[in-house]
């Protein structure tokens, strides 16, 4: 399998970090004290609270494992070096379907920061490895697994917080 590196922008390094921080800081003490306290209860066989937490803490490590994996493999973008003129990772792009005139409004971001319900779409999907490099006015074609369409970019922004 190749190991090819993602690219983030350094607002989700900054958010996969801090995710990170707070589960192995804060998390991990508060689901000790948990366990410690269904512990003092005795019988741990018919324990709800104790087997509750045990469930919790698996789920945390297995969080923890999974941010220090995905920090491993990726390659923060610097965004001062790229072409302002064209849609990169971390823009916001406000685009329209050429037959339903339906608009849309869509941050591109990398597959782990990417939260359709949140706005954010992956760099890798269709429409987002579609929009990546295109400009203002430019139309793009997107074989979708339900159809092809087309969109025509009316508008991006880059965020300015870094």
């Amino acid at each position: 399998m190749e190991d090819k590196k993602k690219q983030i922008t350094y607002e989700e390094l900054k958010n996969l970090e801090d995710e990170l921080s707070e589960l192995k800081n804060n998390r991990r003490k508060e689901i000790a004290e948990k366990i410690k306290e269904a512990r003092e209860q005795g019988d741990l066989s018919e324990n709800a609270e104790y087997d509750a937490a045990k469930d919790e803490q698996r789920d945390i490590e297995s969080r923890i494992a999974e941010l220090e994996d995905i920090l491993k493999h990726v390659e923060v973008i610097d965004e001062s070096n790229l072409d302002t003129e064209s849609v990169f990772i971390g823009c916001t792009v406000h685009f329209v379907d050429m037959e339903s005139k339906k608009e849309f409004t869509y941050k591109i971001s990398s597959s782990t920061g990417a939260n359709i319900l949140a706005g954010k779409i992956s760099v890798e999907s269709p429409i987002g490895s579609k929009l990546i490099g295109s400009k203002v006015g430019q139309v793009i074609t997107v074989d979708a697994p339900n159809g092809r369409y087309s969109y025509k970019i009316l508008d991006f922004k880059r965020d300015k917080n870094k």
